[in-house]
Order: structure tokens, then C-alpha cells, then sequence
């Protein structure tokens, strides 16, 4: 028969087995959560990455057929203008929301559009300004690039978007003799196109 001692250095070894075995089920634990919270994180990031990938931007090629829903939302340029809008802001540097803010300002995209002063088109040139621009006014692709053109001329001289247009719709003459808004006329074009210009967003 076992004697005292033996028998309490039996349980003693039981009982640290007992502590050993329950460690080694507490750190499989552990590592069963840090699996699950790995795959958990592992999953979430696909799926914000499927989204990205969905929503990411076609290459060029597709950006020059149909327009994006949110690009037509933001910026209604008609697909038929649209690459004559976006090569005239390229050339020119002139950001394309304020390009086809002014457009829908001036003639709402009317390519027919006459005014009691002579400017035509889409963009409202006049005659002996797309001339000196070497630009035909009466055709749309050369109406839009010649009013951009038009447009980088007095942002550029007038380092002020106000300005620059204020001198599109009154002439710099005007601007330069009475100040940013020669008229409350040109104070509301200036105030319609820049808000029509924030309302476009980015216009991509």
C-alpha cells in the first residue's frame, strides 16, 4: 500500500498536469481567436477591396465612349460634345467644370445659339475673336476650343477665376476700366457660373 507521501506526491503530479493540460487548452484557445480574428480581418479587407475594384475608373478607352452615370450627373456635357469638351480643357488647361459651366451658362449647350450681339454657338465667341483665334465659330469642336482658349487668356492676364470671368462676358476693356463687375449683369453671370461650377463637382 502507497503511503502517505507517495499518495500526496501522486496528486501533486495530477495536479500539475492538471495546470499543464489546462495551459495548454488555454493557449489552443487563443490561438483558435487569433485565427478566427485573422481570417475575420482577412475577409473584411476582400470585400473593402471588391468594392474599390468596382468602383474604380475604367482606362481611357472606356472614359471616351458613354460617360459614367456620376460623370453625367455631375457634369450633363452631351455625349456628342463631350470629347470636343474634354480635348479643349486638356489643350487649355482650363479646368473642363468651369469649361462646361460657362457652356451651360451661355447657350445650354446650344451649338445653334445667337445672341443680340453677334456671339455664337456653344460657347458664345464672337465672330472676330475666333477669327484672330484662328478657330471657326460656327463648328462646335472649334467653338468650344476656341472660347476655352479665349478663357485661358483672361485667367491667365487676370490670375482670378472672378475676373477672368467677368472679362468673358463684359471684355476686359470693361473690366479694366470699371472693376470685377462692370454690371450687376456680369455680377450674375459670374455668380451663375460658379455656382453652376460647384454643382458639376469634378466633372471627370
Amino acid at each position: 500500500m502507497l503511503d502517505r507521501l507517495e499518495v500526496r506526491e501522486l496528486d501533486l503530479r495530477a495536479a500539475r498536469g492538471r495546470r499543464h493540460s489546462q495551459r495548454r487548452h488555454a493557449r489552443a484557445l487563443r490561438h483558435l481567436r487569433t485565427r478566427r480574428r485573422l481570417l475575420q480581418l482577412l475577409v473584411a479587407v476582400s470585400a473593402v477591396s471588391a468594392v474599390v475594384l468596382v468602383n474604380a475608373p475604367g482606362p481611357p478607352k472606356a472614359a471616351d465612349g458613354a460617360a459614367s452615370r456620376a460623370a453625367a450627373f455631375h457634369c450633363p456635357v452631351p455625349p456628342t460634345l463631350r470629347h470636343a469638351f474634354v480635348t479643349a480643357a486638356a489643350v487649355t488647361d482650363v479646368p473642363l467644370p468651369l469649361l462646361a459651366a460657362v457652356a451651360h451658362v451661355e447657350s445650354r449647350f446650344d451649338a445653334d445659339a445667337r445672341s443680340g450681339s453677334g456671339a455664337v454657338g456653344l460657347l458664345q465667341v464672337m465672330p472676330r475673336t475666333a477669327g484672330e483665334l484662328h478657330y471657326d465659330p460656327s463648328e462646335p469642336s472649334s467653338n468650344v476650343m476656341a472660347g476655352a482658349l479665349y478663357l485661358r487668356r483672361q485667367l491667365a492676364h487676370y490670375r482670378s477665376t472672378a475676373l477672368a470671368l467677368a472679362a468673358y462676358n463684359a471684355g476686359p476693356t470693361a473690366v479694366d476700366r470699371l472693376g470685377a463687375s462692370p454690371s450687376r449683369e456680369t455680377a450674375a453671370y459670374v455668380a451663375r457660373v460658379t455656382r453652376t461650377r460647384l454643382a458639376y463637382g469634378r466633372c471627370g
